[in-house]
């Protein structure tokens, strides 16, 4: 209600994503008036009042009174204002655990659709790994985070569009392992493309199982086994749910 009154315009709808931090709420703000002088005071104001980790105006900071740090596995993650999160900590440790029951002790790895490390982060206590994602700020927080959590293994990392640019086989080939955890428009490019390689092991992370059955299909046509399917719950109040293929190439 505060922002609302605020920074609200009769132009647009003004959207409020939270996210729960252990220092406080970590709120985001799209859709509100166009950020001046004056309103920068003011939702700082507000900010401090309300006790808040951090507050963010149309994309952009305007009030960090404590860094709104993530923990994922053994590592602490500062995200950019409005990046992907799994939807609860319990939801992302069972996530975890799943992945890495598949991988094993598989190295190098691949990370399509990192995001901000939710798996490379965690991983990298057991092997290296290479993180692909479109966006530059969180592959920014990925790194910053992974420098300072000791006994990390290797985690480079790599800007790419990977519906526009998948990874092709010669750069696939590099890799024993690939977890893939795409949007809800699944990775049909990438999967074609990861068919045509060495990869032994893929762990698929999915939240829409009708894109996830589509590139499972175009995985098994091309000689992998689905041998497991683990989903986990963790969207409350919500029929939605996150699920983890395991695939492993069968021997010819």
């Amino acid at each position: 209600e505060t922002l609302a009154q605020l920074g609200g315009s009769r132009k647009s709808t003004l959207k409020i994503q939270a996210t729960q931090a252990a220092a406080g709420l970590d709120l985001l703000a799209i859709g509100g008036k166009p950020l001046n002088d004056a309103l920068r005071v003011s939702l700082a104001a507000a900010a401090l009042q309300h006790r808040l980790a951090r507050l963010s105006w149309n994309n952009e900071i305007v009030a960090t009174l404590s860094p709104p740090e993530q923990p994922i596995g053994p590592a602490k993650i500062t995200p950019p204002p409005g990046s992907f999160l799994q939807a609860t900590q319990h939801g992302e440790t069972s996530l975890i655990e799943t992945v890495r029951d598949i991988l094993k002790s598989a190295s190098p790895v691949l990370d399509l659709f990192s995001g901000c490390g939710t798996f490379s982060l965690p991983l990298a206590q057991m092997a290296e790994i290479h993180a692909v994602e479109g966006e530059a700020d969180m592959l920014a927080a990925l790194d910053k985070a992974w420098r300072k959590t000791p006994g990390s293994k290797k985690i480079s990392h790599e800007k790419r569009d990977l519906f526009r640019r998948p990874l092709l086989p010669d750069e696939l080939n590099k890799f024993e392992a690939a977890v893939i955890n795409p949007p809800r428009a699944g990775a049909q490019a990438q999967v074609t493309m990861l068919t045509k390689t060495t990869i032994k092991t893929v762990a698929y992370v999915s939240c829409n199982p009708v894109s996830f059955a589509r590139d499972a299909k175009i995985l098994t046509d091309a000689g992998y086994s689905l041998e497991a399917v683990t989903p986990i719950d963790q969207f409350r109040w919500s029929y939605h749910v996150e699920l983890v293929g395991a695939f492993h190439k069968r021997a010819t």
